[in-house]
């Protein structure tokens, strides 16, 4: 544990050798001297904290640099044999203008008109359009009035598209845009007068059009071989609540509630019916349920980075070189590995380990005070006891093509409500919350089947759902 060039565990074990020496000092400031050594102690190991030994984001890093790549013999630009992608001109373009050669320029002579040479510019026109419909009124003999019918949904003397909601919700919720910015753009661009409550009630209404396809989500991952869980801290009108994920390669499903453990997750009812791989980030609550698990190994790495800069764990630095490699070897050979080659690593694995428990031993348990409860522990001999404890789980993506290395697909998933969050700062009420995790959770899942989100929404509004939603 250092700080810059100054040794402070070393400092700190000197402090405490001193202290017992000190014969004559008082009970209560020699137990105050420890708490402050403890505080310091603390405090040190969070300025050390980045985001290669711990969860914290890049950017969060202090004076962070950029790696530079170094500079290559190739030009700039596009490589021989590269299939890149040029503007190119559109067969039926919306408007031709026919531009006639000044004749006045001309030298004398005679000319004909052999053709002409184009060139398109591509625009964009973002208006308003207004359709008025008319239904014509026949009266018959008897004074009874018969009105032509008007097109389906259209119920209303004045009412927006569906053009209109597509947009708005697709503004709000896909792109994540506040509500009154969704209001000045509409306004700015297209002289429409949207207000922030009917941007909720699109939203409020793609909700409820999206309930058959909760359902349907919940039973896609239920019975599918993997799904990758992860949690996350929202904020709704200054309340700290969690939205939870369950997703897949294929399928996506968030649900915001008040709690992070069992109840929430009975609550979300995909994992206690799930009999698959489950992949996490060792979150406990999820070892109560009956299905086999998987751990995410880019938590262990960053663990394990931080137990040999800061506690200058060997072991945490051989085990960490050891997962890259075994990691490099599933890659090598195709998703898992042949039974002698498993078989190998494992054993290296728990030699490894084996050979911890000296450097890093548990703790002496004739300092225990009482007889009940378990010593604590430091960060270092946490992660070694788990990665003792959990070893079937840690190396399950040697042997099972479907189980990845980490937890990334969960985690992935999840992003974009940081993102939110960073936007919009909260939500303003459960419900709120609750409509955008369901209709990104059918965004997501959209975008997995390569539907683009705006197709998906028209969809939605029209009554339908995408022909994989089944």
């Amino acid at each position: 544990m250092k700080l810059e060039s100054i040794n402070i565990e070393e400092a700190i074990n000197k402090i405490k050798r001193l202290l017992k020496k000190e014969q004559a000092l008082s009970p209560a400031l020699v137990a105050s001297i420890e708490v402050i050594l403890l505080v310091v102690s603390l405090l040190v190991n969070r300025l050390n904290l980045n985001s290669k030994n711990s969860s914290k984001p890049p950017s969060s890093d202090p004076n962070r640099e950029k790696n530079k790549k170094s500079a290559g013999k190739r030009k700039p630009g596009g490589q021989k044999g590269h299939n890149g992608t040029t503007l190119k001109k559109i067969e039926d373009p919306d408007r031709i203008e026919n531009l006639k050669v000044d004749c006045s320029k001309l030298p004398q002579g005679k000319f004909k008109d052999i053709g002409y040479e184009s060139r398109q510019i591509i625009d964009i026109d973002i208006s308003r359009i207004v359709t008025e419909y008319r239904a014509q009124i026949l009266e018959d003999e008897n004074g009874k009035k018969h009105v032509a019918e008007f097109p389906k949904g259209v119920s209303r003397p004045v009412q927006y598209s569906t053009n209109v909601k597509v947009h708005s919700v697709y503004m709000s919720q896909f792109q994540l845009v506040p509500y009154n910015r969704v209001e000045d753009m509409f306004f700015d661009q297209m002289k429409i007068p949207i207000s922030s409550g009917t941007i909720y009630n699109f939203n409020k209404d793609a909700y409820h059009r999206l309930e058959m396809f909760e359902t349907i989500v919940k039973s896609k991952l239920i019975h599918s071989d993997l799904i990758h869980v992860d949690e996350t801290g929202i904020n709704i009108d200054g309340k700290r609540l969690w939205l939870h994920s369950t997703s897949n390669d294929l399928w996506t499903l968030f649900y915001p509630h008040e709690r992070r453990g069992c109840i929430a997750i009975d609550a979300m009812g995909v994992i206690p019916e799930f009999n698959g791989v489950l992949c996490h980030d060792h979150w406990k609550p999820y070892f109560n349920y009956d299905c086999e698990h998987s751990l995410c190994n880019a938590h262990h790495l960053r663990e394990l980075e931080r137990a040999f800069e800061q506690d200058n764990q060997q072991w945490a630095k051989k085990i960490k070189a050891l997962l890259t490699e075994i990691k490099q070897a599933v890659n090598d050979a195709g998703g898992y590995l042949s039974p002698k080659a498993s078989a190998a690593y494992r054993k290296k694995y728990r030699s490894i380990l084996d050979s911890a428990q000296t450097e890093c031993p548990p703790p002496d348990e004739s300092q225990r005070k009482g007889s009940r409860g378990r010593l604590k522990r430091s960060k270092s001999r946490n992660l070694l006891e788990r990665l003792i404890d959990f070893e079937k789980e840690t190396l399950r993506f040697m042997d099972d093509p479907n189980v990845p290395f980490t937890n990334n697909q969960g985690e992935n998933d999840i992003r974009m409500t940081k993102v939110q969050q960073k936007i919009s700062g909260c939500f303003r009420s459960k419900k709120g919350a609750a409509m955008f995790c369901r209709i990104r959770s059918y965004l997501s899942t959209c975008r997995k089947h390569g539907m683009r989100a705006s197709a998906a929404l028209r969809l939605l509004f029209e009554d339908k759902l995408p022909d994989f939603i089944s």
